[in-house]
Parts: C-alpha cells; sequence; structure tokens
C-alpha cells in the first residue's frame, strides 16, 4: 500500500452482494497495520457490508483512485480486536466531533488482508 494512502480520511469497501451477486460500495472509516486494513462496524456484524465480506471474502478496497485487492474477515483474536479499535480510535478520535469511546468499544472488528 501507498504510505500516503494510510492518512486518507477514508476508503471505499467494494463487496459482491452474498444474494444478488451485484458489486456494493460503502464510503468507510479505516486504518492501516502492516499489511491490514482495519474497519469497524457499528452495526455489529449486522451491516450489509460486514455479511458480504463473510460470504464473500475477496474485496477490493479503494483509496485515492487506487484500488487494492483484499480478503475479509471479522477478527476474532482479542489481541488482534483491540490492535483495530484502537489504530481506528486513534486515527479519527482526535478530529471527530464527538466522543468515540463507545463506539471503539462496541463495534465488530473487521480486517481487510492485502492481497496481490
Amino acid at each position: 500500500m501507498k504510505p500516503q494512502h494510510a492518512d486518507a480520511d477514508f476508503g471505499y469497501l467494494m463487496t459482491t452482494g452474498r444474494r444478488s451477486g451485484k458489486p456494493h460500495t460503502v464510503e468507510i472509516w479505516f486504518a492501516v497495520g502492516d499489511d491490514v486494513i482495519y474497519l469497524l462496524s457499528g452495526a455489529g456484524g449486522a451491516s450489509d457490508w460486514c455479511r458480504n465480506l463473510e460470504a464473500n471474502g475477496p474485496a477490493t478496497f479503494r483509496i485515492a483512485r487506487t484500488d487494492y485487492p483484499v480478503t475479509g474477515r471479522r477478527i476474532t483474536g482479542r489481541k488482534e480486536q483491540a490492535l483495530a479499535r484502537r489504530l481506528v480510535f486513534d486515527k479519527y478520535h482526535p478530529g471527530y466531533g464527538g466522543d468515540l469511546t463507545e463506539w471503539r468499544d462496541t463495534s465488530a472488528p473487521y480486517a481487510l488482508d492485502l492481497t496481490t
């Protein structure tokens, strides 16, 4: 991943619909750690993008007109969950107008592993 992309305000997650098979795109906050893009879902795993990732792991993440092939997964390990929450929170909390603490603590963490 290009280093400057880690600082982008948002990215676009493009998944394949689990029922329709059609492409779906959502604008989303993210943070980068090593070769992983971390996301938090405030709706737990109930958001369509979460369900689509769980049904069809391969997806695309776009930042500043650059597409990255990824494989998505819900994070189950406590250490990686804590890392995802910390990275996303630390990126957005300072400039956000409200308190993101509850969102950080209750959101479902997801990882997008970069593939080639």
